[in-house]
This record gives C-alpha cells, structure tokens and sequence, in this order.
C-alpha cells in the first residue's frame, strides 16, 4: 500500500476508484478496464490513480476482490441468521437468486470466470479463489443440513455441484428470458432437490 492509500483519505479515494471501476467492470468486463478512461470517470490524472494502484492487474484484482466481498455480504451472510440445515441453505439461495436481481446488468464474478478461466497467471488465481471459497461455504452449510437431519448422507462435492449449478442457470437465463420467469424456475428446482436430497 502506498503512503496516499495509508490515509484515511487515501483509503477513501481508493474505495471510489474501486466503486466506478466495478460499475465499469459489471458493463465491460474486467479486461474493460483501462487506468486512462478510470481515471477521467472519476476526475483524477493517470498519475493519481497509479498512486493508489500500481498496475492495471493491481487495479483489477482490487475490482475482483471487491466483488467477492459484496457477494459474500449479499448472499452468505445475511443466511447466517437462520438456523443452520436447510432453513440456512434455503436462505442462502433465496439471498442468491436475490444477487442475480441486482446484477442483471451484468456480474463481476460471473464474467471474471468466462475471463479468466483460461489464462494462469494472478487474475486466474484470484477468481479461482473466489469460486472456491464458495465452494467451502456451500459445502458447509450442506455438511450442517446432514448433520440436522435434514439431508440424506451424500457426496457433499457432487452436492454442492448441483446447488451450485441452480443460481447460474437463474443468471443465465435471466437475462435472456426475463428474470421472474428465471426465478420460479430456479425456486421449483431447489425444491425439487432438496425432496429428492431428505433425510
């Protein structure tokens, strides 16, 4: 971090640099951004935005990681208040399908994925990350709902596969078929899983 970023004042100025660049981001990708047209968008010089981030790719794991934090405080926290099993999972998916209304302009974290799945390197590295952290997160709450009695005993990787699956199919077709329809969709298919999953 740099001594401008180490301020309070610093720090502000970075978050705002973060906030247009993830608008920027949700429109045109991560590889959409660029430090000249960032930098105009939010009325400072190319140098002043490179004092806050040294490189393009520092800026964009910022964006990146900016996102992850906003999903996981959308989606996973807010279904930590209600009671772990499927009550929990169920909220985890309602939060989610509650994401893709929000981002129907476009996701971060989605493209990223499409961006970025096939190129190694530090962005690669920071969504694949991301995706597993994910992962971890569904895998517990499943671990918990058969721990409840809630589930039947099952390969919790092939578990969080198809859960998992539910809210991409909801984004995907949202957009493309309208979001409400996308949603009932996506409700009937998370119960139907959760039926075919009892205990």
């Amino acid at each position: 971090m740099s001594t401008l970023t180490a301020t309070p004042k610093g720090a502000a100025t970075r978050d705002a640099i973060i906030e247009r660049a993830y608008e920027i981001a949700r429109f045109s990708g991560v590889e959409g951004l660029s430090i000249g047209p960032l930098a105009q968008a939010v009325g400072m010089s190319k140098s002043g935005v490179f004092a806050h981030f040294g490189s393009r790719e520092d800026l964009q794991l910022a964006v990146i990681e900016a996102a992850a934090v906003r999903f996981g405080e959308a989606v996973f926290l807010p279904a930590l208040r209600a009671p772990r099993g499927v009550p929990r999972l169920r909220a985890v998916m309602q939060h989610w399908f509650e994401w893709v209304r929000g981002n129907s302009g476009g996701c971060v974290l989605l493209g990223s994925v499409t961006e970025y799945d096939d190129r190694p390197g530090p962005l690669r590295d920071q969504v694949q990350r991301n995706v597993q952290r994910w992962h971890d997160l569904l895998r517990r709450a499943i671990e918990l709902a058969v721990e409840s009695g809630h589930l039947r005993a099952g390969d919790p990787a092939q578990y969080v596969f198809e859960l998992y699956a539910i809210p991409l199919t909801v984004h995907h077709n949202a957009g493309l078929f309208g979001y409400e329809q996308a949603r009932h969709l996506g409700e009937q298919a998370v119960e139907r899983w959760f039926a075919a999953n009892a205990a």
